[in-house]
């Protein structure tokens, strides 16, 4: 099972932090370097000709690795590669009209940042060129080259402060080792891969829950047990949006020739980290709950079908992305993955439509967040979809329905209210029946 231990680091002196600032600047040149030389292939440009991969990457290693290290040349260069093997993915995916999962043409790896405006300060460590210890006095230790030791009067490995606490401190092995600047917050992070032996958890029973995922609500969730859960998305898709439309005015104003700006890479990654914070805190924050539940297996509905039948521009926007349907599926198996879920993907075609009451799909209508059927039937869209999707997939009897939870957020944690104002036409089997956990989500943030 692989996971990450995310954390800060600081170095400890003010030479220690100008030779981390010159060692990422390096890697992020040498990262630029082997970008434009394969750029320089692909788009057969001054004579260049032939494969991408025919470009002369050991000379660029041998003129970098006096400053990063050898090893952690070859593994920026190596992490260059497979940046370009998934967009050669993302291509054949894009011309496979079969496959919609790439709706928009991929574009080739781009740079990080250049000289003049300056670099991203990002680089990579190999696995057995960095050391990390936990406890009282956390440390990170890394490798650096001799030229920019000796630029510093510097011995052995560039030694660092960790603060924070790991989330996966047991670990049976570790990966290369991810370290940038973060220039939102000033701070320099880091990101250590690691493989841990066992799941944390086993599922306490065997119930099953379907999701309904969308934007305007980013989860809805129904179990066998009764249990529905609501994450509303309204608010940050908003937020999103307002992000790229100033986004979008900046680059409105760059000069001729230039692309990007400081304050424009600011908004994509302040834009960036708020969505996968919330992302985070969403699968946790649901994982735990369908835990308690005694929930062992977790439907998915997949998008094909759906995207074929309902394709929009602004569903494409809030599907891929806003809300990174494929990213946020996967850290919701990740994190399944702790307590010992298992999560399936199924086709959901035509569960938003379906009329719970009746089973008609031509005749109901949707406006917002409610469906109507002319049978009588009222309800909210998402949450009957949800309750759908689970009958569809499971042949174990849903326990009457208890009243939906329903989250919104607020920047660290989903917070729920279990008795919302429903439609008086919703139909229930059990309307005594209350939801057990109360009122606050305790998701971690």
């Amino acid at each position: 099972m692989k996971r990450s231990n995310t954390f800060a680091v600081r170095p400890l002196s003010e030479d220690g932090e100008q030779l981390l600032r010159d060692l990422l600047d390096a890697s992020a040149a040498l990262w630029n370097e082997v970008n434009y030389e394969r750029l320089l292939r692909y788009n057969g440009e001054d004579g260049f000709d032939g494969d991408v991969w025919d470009a002369d990457t050991g000379r660029l290693e041998g003129q970098y690795k006096g400053v990063l290290g050898a090893s952690n040349a070859q593994q920026m260069i190596r992490k260059n590669s497979e940046a370009w093997r998934a967009f050669f993915r993302l291509k054949e995916q894009y011309h496979d009209e079969s496959n919609t999962s790439v709706m928009e043409h991929p574009e080739p790896p781009g740079f990080r940042g250049n000289k003049k405006e300056g670099r991203t300060l990002k680089g990579i460590i190999r696995n057995d060129a960095y050391t990390v210890e936990w406890g009282e006095r956390s440390r990170l230790e890394i490798l650096v080259g001799s030229e920019l030791k000796d630029r510093y009067g510097h011995t052995g490995r560039l030694r660092m402060e960790i603060a924070g606490e790991p989330s996966w401190p047991d670990y049976e092995k570790q990966g290369r080792l991810d370290l940038w600047y973060d220039e939102t917050d000033c701070t320099f992070r880091a990101s250590q891969p690691v493989t841990l032996t066992d799941a944390r958890a086993t599922p306490l029973a065997d119930e099953t829950a379907a999701l309904d995922i969308g934007a305007n609500n980013l989860v809805a969730c129904t179990t066998t047990t009764g249990d529905q859960y609501l994450y509303k998305g309204r608010d940050l898709f908003n937020r999103f949006r307002e992000t790229t439309r100033e986004i979008a005015r900046l680059q409105s104003k760059l000069q001729e020739g230039q692309y990007s700006s400081e304050r424009i890479r600011r908004l994509y990654r302040k834009r960036t980290r708020r969505r996968d914070h919330a992302q985070e805190a969403l699968c946790r924050d649901l994982i735990e709950r369908l835990y308690e539940d005694g929930v062992d297996t977790v439907y998915i509905g997949g998008l094909t079908d759906v995207l074929d039948t309902h394709w929009s521009v602004e569903t494409n926007a809030k599907t891929h992305n806003f809300w990174a349907f494929k990213q946020f599926t996967e850290r919701l198996a990740y994190t399944a993955e702790e307590y010992g879920i298992s999560v399936e993907v199924r086709s959901e075609v035509w569960t938003s439509q379906e009329c719970p009451q009746c089973g008609s799909t031509d005749r109901t209508k949707r406006h917002q967040d409610t469906l109507t059927c002319p049978c009588g039937f009222e309800g909210h869209a998402d949450l009957r979809a949800s309750e759908t999707f689970l009958k569809r997939h499971t042949e174990k009897a849903v326990r009457p329905m208890a009243r939906p939870v329903r989250f919104e957020w607020d920047d660290h944690t989903w917070s729920g209210t279990p008795h919302p104002h429903e439609s008086p036409k919703e139909q229930r089997t059990d309307p005594s029946t209350v939801h057990r956990n109360g009122n606050v989500a305790s998701g971690e943030s």
